[in-house]
This record gives C-alpha cells, structure tokens and sequence, in this order.
C-alpha cells in the first residue's frame, strides 16, 4: 500500500493563469509550513514539479525526509499563450469557455488539454508506484495536478473535479492499495 501526501505550493499571489511560468512561492506564513511538515510523516520521501514555487515549498517541509530529484511531469498545466493572463483578456472567449466547461481535449493555443495533463501526470505517479513500492510520498504539485490524482481516486468526470477547492498550502490524500484509489482527507490545511 503506497500513501500520497498531494500539497500544493505556497501561494504566488498571481490572479491569473500560471502554469509553466516560474513564479517564487510565498512561504513568509512560517506557522503554516509548521503545521504542514508536523502533518507528515516522518519517513515519507519528498517529490516536487521542477517549478521553483513546488521546490521551494518541498525543500521548506522536508527536513529530514528524503528528497527524490524534482519532476518536470508534476508541473502545473500548461496553459500556452494564454498563460498569465486573465479569462477576460482572452480574446476568443468561446474557446477558453469550452476549455474550462468542457474539459477534455480542448486546448488552449500552443497549451495542454486536460487529458494531456492527466497522461503526464499518471505517468508520473506510476514511476513513483514502480520504483518506491509501499512508501509514503509526499508531492508538492500544483492545483491541476493534485485534480488528476483527486479525479481517478473520485472516479469523477473533469469537470465534476474543477469544483474541488486546493487551498495553497494544503494536503490531499491518496491511498493506493494495488488495485486502485482510495481518497482520505482533500484540501486539508493543517
């Protein structure tokens, strides 16, 4: 049984979409990361996207936890040229509103689809179940990643997943007992 402690990075502050860009996270809240690290467990390996607000937020909880090398198939999707921007500075609004109402293989100009995201990130998770067997690991990901994972252990569709909240700073917890997903506390800010 292989236990998956999915947080999400500190926050950047942006109100916009970023998927690829590398924003810093803020982690000044040093209370919150505290009570984030003594959330976890001790032996957990660590694992994070290769986007400095996952790594600095993973390096903020490890502590002696062992640190697996960072993961560029845990990044946040990529949202192509709409990237940074706002839903309402998109100027073709039909296709941003069919991307986030119908989630699937609507992508957004030079981005990544739903599915994509899902593909690459259950790749991903796989190499972490074959290669670190019966081992606690904690993720820092991003919001979309942490709704893959959250989506096959609901057995939801992806637009039934967008309405999950992911605070910043939170633990999603999946339980993966060979023959699939368990779901145990989601969005939990200790």
């Amino acid at each position: 049984m292989s236990r998956f402690f999915w947080v999400r990075h500190g926050p950047t502050h942006a109100k916009s979409m970023v998927g690829w860009s590398d924003l810093p996270a803020d982690l000044s809240d040093v209370p919150a990361i505290t009570r984030l690290n003594d959330a976890l467990p001790d032996d957990a390996l660590v694992i994070s996207s290769d986007l400095s607000r996952a790594i600095a937020t993973a390096d903020a909880i490890a502590g002696a936890r062992p640190r697996l090398p960072h993961d560029p198939d845990l990044r946040e999707m990529h949202f192509g040229a709409w990237e940074l921007k706002r839903f309402d500075e998109i100027e073709d609004q039909q296709h941003i509103r069919a991307f986030w109402e119908r989630p699937g293989d609507v992508r957004p100009p030079g981005g990544e689809s739903w599915h994509d995201v899902v593909r690459r990130v259950d790749r991903a998770v796989a190499r972490l179940l074959a290669t670190h067997p019966g081992r606690d690991i904690v993720a820092v990901a991003h919001f979309g990643v942490i709704l893959t994972q959250l989506q096959q252990g609901l057995r939801l569709g992806a637009y039934e997943t967008f309405g999950h909240k992911i605070d910043n700073l939170s633990v999603t917890e999946l339980t993966h007992d060979g023959r699939g997903w368990q779901v145990g506390r989601i969005n939990h800010l200790p």
